[in-house]
């Protein structure tokens, strides 16, 4: 059978690898031995126990792949490489995913100490009084809602260096999150940037000071990119994200392929989207294996739900945006689908 290397265990890697592995000699190779729902995180820092709901063992729904824990070091043609032991394949997918700061998002660990940790934010969450949330993204509005619809006795503050809350969102949406969480008591400070802290006293760059007993970092997502430096420098843009052809090959590359967060391709980056160009890299795989013809993938806008707590939520799909407890409920089921998928 032909050898298919996965660099990452995310949404993209790990569909691609269920995908495959029925036909192909399949090697995952991630940081971590678990696959997580890490859009559900926030949800564990407020409910420590709903951690074992988004947690699944890469070999308990892997049948036949072969799982290794470990870092890439170097990427070549024909093979990859860890510590001094090389992996050739012959065909390639980078789902390397993304870095963010913890607790969003740890590598090397596995899934007890995931655990472990995050129980120990929850802890810390709970004995904080002084809450500052820097960023105002997907993760910094969820982050947010779900720790104030939890928590009535927190004094939380959310500052965003921008102008509105999840900006590449509906004006609608952004303003139904603007007013949901200053309803529920949240300290929303725009265009400010904190710039040093110290001693629980955080400063921003207009001089003003903050006080917080415990700080989240939600200030974006970076590709992770370290292992592709060297061979495949010349396939990262100025962004360090891998440049893709409408088939997802890498390009200078007919046999490598990337999908997720790490490719170059202007989409929003979700699990559903990297899913699908998961799915798009499985049957190109296939495809020249058979002498097909290749598959392309066309981004196109999908459906997103913004969970702001265990009762209010947005859902997005283009222009249209709906809000209320019913997007609060498609969170939850959206996570049990996906949590499915790994347990069959």
């Amino acid at each position: 059978m032909k050898k298919v290397v996965i660099v990452g265990g995310g949404f993209a890697g790990s569909s691609a690898a269920q995908g495959l592995e029925e036909n192909f000699d399949v090697t995952l190779i991630d940081s971590k031995d678990y696959f997580e729902f890490t859009p559900s995180v926030p949800r564990t820092l407020v409910e420590p126990q709903h951690v074992k709901k988004i947690h699944v063992l890469h070999k308990d729904y892997l049948k036949k792949s072969k799982i290794i824990v470990g870092k890439v070091d170097e990427i070549n043609e024909n093979f990859v490489k860890l510590k001094n032991e090389k992996i050739y394949f012959d065909y390639l997918v980078i789902a390397s995913g993304s870095d963010y700061i913890p607790p969003f998002k740890e590598r090397h660990l596995i899934v007890a100490s995931r655990a472990d940790n995050l129980i120990k934010q929850s802890v810390k969450l709970m004995e904080s009084k002084n809450i500052l949330i820097i960023g105002g993204g997907l993760v910094g509005v969820e982050l947010a809602g779900e720790i104030a619809s939890y928590y009535s006795d927190k004094e939380i503050t959310l500052v965003h260096g921008g102008s509105v809350l999840i900006e590449r969102n509906p004006k609608k949406a952004s303003e139904f999150a603007l007013k949901y969480l200053r309803g529920l008591g949240i300290n929303v400070v725009f265009d400010e940037f904190i710039i040093s802290g110290k001693n629980n006293e955080y400063q921003s760059k207009s001089g003003k000071k903050y006080e917080a007993d415990l700080v989240f970092s939600c200030n974006g997502i970076k590709p992770n990119f370290k292992m592709l430096k060297g061979n495949l420098s010349k396939s990262l843009d100025k962004k360090n994200h891998l440049k893709v052809n409408e088939f997802l090959q890498v390009e200078g590359y007919r046999n490598i392929f990337a999908a997720g967060d790490i490719i170059s391709i202007s989409v929003e980056k979700t699990a559903q989207n990297a899913e699908r160009q998961a799915e798009i890299v499985v049957k190109n795989i296939n495809a020249i294996e058979s002498g097909m013809t290749l598959n392309k993938y066309r981004p196109k806008k999908t459906p997103l739900v913004i969970s702001l707590g265990q009762k209010k939520g947005i859902f997005t799909w283009g222009k249209f945006v709906w809000c209320g407890y019913l997007p609060a409920i498609m969170k939850n089921i959206i996570e049990w689908k996906e949590m499915r998928k790994k347990r069959i």
